[in-house]
């Protein structure tokens, strides 16, 4: 039996999940079902019956930023339904809100008994997740209150407060108890003949350390005004190229969909940002290597993510106070707000398990100088932008061991690099490193930040000094990097090197983001990439993170066999740099097709079975429905066929 389909309904830090009846059951699977804000599920349930009994679905709900669903009771051609049901419902930030409208299709008055189950139970989402963890939660009490208009529910442990409020016009006629919990708000509606009666249901969310709602949210068809415009306020200024219909197209619903994950943070001085939040439905949060690759993608046509990215980071960097992963200069993986991050059950509050995500924030800042031509970003980052070089000089590892080098963090993240699932750096035979890693991508980042941050000392800083000792580290990055990672016999650099310096060698997609970097010569760089292209690696809608042909190779594996599109996106840039344009055009080619077959959008991974027995793009089955590295990945693909 398939698990049922979720709707998702975002913006910024708030998503509702819910099911083809625009219900809420609070049922458990590989999905969330539920309100969500700030990590916390504040509706748990959301149920409508009708005299009685679930109305059975005429048209499922469907729709972009307001769901559409019809519903009505049982009937047959003989008894046709005496009424029918429309449901409209929609988010804004911290805040769900759903309009009724029952009709009645007779000619004489009808009366109707509407039931509302709803309740709240505040759950973490990381207690969602299918990985068979439970968390003791010592203390916590719930309750349940009337108030004018319908429920609220609230939540207490210890410090932690969180509350939810459920009111309606007009006001539900009763409150009922379940017996679980839950409540049930009933009207009984008396719709004249032929006419309609509409009841207008709000639910505002007041999480743990939020900033609180002070008006209530509009209609959903207001909303829905109000998110488009939102949306295009996001995009204005970006010209997208007419010469290639499909990817612009593909493009537009990247921006669409990047415009409602905007999460909100906070700058260096406290100041207010609003930055790319990683997906929906488990990432929607600032995790730092996804926010600073969304914002690389976004900025030849759109700066702005860019700079509000950077002083997101460098107000988490972590400073000589802190201790374990969170080393002075190191940019943050993870910022989570919820119960468990609060108290510690989940290591996620900051979380600094990545290798990457710090030199990326250089790269960051010298593409931006370079890009806008504005210096200030730079001059006012200059001591974050030092601390994080010297962190991967000293704490990195770069200059000791002369490579990034990352372990497992128990409790945390088993592989530290973009590929951060367990067992995702592994040998062609599939089996595992132990110790220390040095994956290959991460070099190449550190090389880009390396000379970009010279770049910006000379020009910026005006410290010749530093700009040429960064210039010297590049290079010995570089020379060690051909010296120790590539591998003769394959042609191919290895995917990671072990503690010990032995070459794990397993093909893979990481070899595409050397070129991005500018870390491979010339002539490695052009072998790589027409590597890339071949049919292990080539699925024809993608480069497979693994190539096929290798015991690692999985084609439903998160990170060994399937095909990321933003992980295609930096190949796709890489091959322009080194002047491979028709393979270049080859990956955009075969990503837009794939996105095109889902509504123009681009999924955060798909699996990785070839094109040539699948003519259709097969889901990878765990994928985030909207992710902004994937959103922003066709904006990536029109830089690199150079249609701007």
């Amino acid at each position: 039996m398939t698990e049922r389909q979720h709707h998702l309904l975002v913006h910024g830090g708030t998503f509702a999940a819910l099911d083809g009846a625009g219900d809420i059951t609070g049922v458990r699977g590989t999905s969330p079902d539920g309100l969500f804000v700030r990590d916390a599920r504040h509706l748990s349930r959301w149920q409508l019956t009708a005299d009685g009994a679930v109305p059975e679905v005429l048209l499922p709900a469907s729709g972009g930023e307001t769901l559409r669903t019809v519903l009505t009771p049982r009937g047959s051609r003989d008894e046709p339904p005496p009424y029918t049901l429309f449901r409209e419902q929609a988010v804004t930030e911290g805040a769900f809100v759903e309009t009724l409208r029952v009709v009645n299709n007779r000619s004489v008055p009808l009366s109707v008994r509407i039931v509302l189950t709803v309740d709240a139970d505040f759950t973490d989402q990381f207690e969602l997740r299918s990985d068979r963890r439970t968390y003791t939660k010592i203390g916590a009490v719930r309750r349940r209150e009337a108030v004018e208009g319908g429920i609220e529910f609230g939540y207490r442990r210890g410090d932690w407060r969180s509350r939810t409020t459920v009111t309606a016009e007009p006001a539900p006629d009763g409150v009922e108890e379940t017996g679980t919990g839950a409540r049930r708000l009933v009207w009984d509606l008396e719709p004249e003949a032929h006419g309609t009666v509409e009841l207008d249901v709000r639910v505002l969310a007041h999480p743990h350390g939020g900033a609180g709602h002070p008006e209530a949210p509009g209609s959903p068809r207001s909303l829905e005004r109000e998110l488009a415009g939102r949306s295009e306020r996001y995009a204005r200024g970006v010209e997208l190229s007419t010469a290639w219909p499909e990817l612009s197209a593909v493009c537009s619903r990247g921006l669409s969909d990047l415009a409602a994950l905007q999460v909100p943070a906070e700058g260096p001085d406290g100041e207010e940002l609003r930055v790319p939040g990683a997906g929906v439905p488990w990432f929607v949060a600032l995790l730092g290597r996804d926010a600073l690759l969304t914002s690389l993608f976004l900025l030849p046509y759109l700066p702005g993510p860019a700079a509000a990215t950077l002083a997101a980071l460098a107000a988490a960097q972590a400073t000589e106070d802190e201790s374990g992963l969170a080393e002075p200069g190191k940019i943050v993986h993870e910022v989570r707000h919820g119960e468990l991050a609060h108290f510690g059950q989940v290591p996620f509050g900051r979380y600094y398990g990545s290798v990457d995500a710090t030199p990326l924030f250089l790269v960051l800042l010298g593409a931006y100088t370079e890009r806008t031509g504005d210096p200030a970003l730079a001059r006012r980052l200059e001591p974050q932008a030092r601390a994080a070089v010297g962190w991967m000089l000293d704490h990195g590892g770069l200059g000791s061991r002369g490579y990034l080098v990352y372990r497992a963090d128990e409790g945390g993240l088993a592989n530290q690099n973009w590929k951060d699932s367990p067992g995702a750096i592994c040998c062609a035979d599939g089996s595992r490193p132990t110790g220390e890693v040095m994956a290959a991508g991460a070099q190449g980042y550190a090389y880009d930040a390396l000379r970009r941050t010279a770049q910006l000392a000379r020009t910026v800083w005006s410290d010749a000094k530093y700009a040429d000792r960064l210039e010297r580290s590049a290079a010995g990055l570089r020379d060690r990097f051909q010296r120790d990672f590539w591998m003769e016999e394959q042609a191919f650099p290895a995917l990671a090197l072990d503690g010990a310096g032995r070459q794990i060698d397993a093909l893979a997609s990481d070899a595409g983001h050397l070129l991005w970097s500018g870390l491979l010569d010339k002539e490695y760089g052009e072998v790589v990439g027409r590597r890339l292209l071949e049919a292990d690696f080539f699925s024809g809608w993608g480069v497979r993170t693994v190539a096929a042909g290798q015991p690692a190779y999985h084609p439903l594996s998160y990170h060994r066999g399937s095909v990321w599109p933003h992980d295609n996106a930096l190949i796709a840039l890489g091959l322009a740099r080194y002047g491979l344009h028709d393979e270049a055009r080859a990956v955009a080619h075969a990503l837009v097709e794939a996105a095109v077959r889902d509504g123009d959008r681009l999924p955060e991974v798909l699996a990785g079975y070839g094109r040539e027995t699948h003519p259709e793009p097969v889901p990878y089955p765990h994928a985030c429905a909207r992710e902004s590295r994937s959103a922003s990945a066709p904006l990536a693909l029109l830089t690199a066929v150079g249609e701007v």
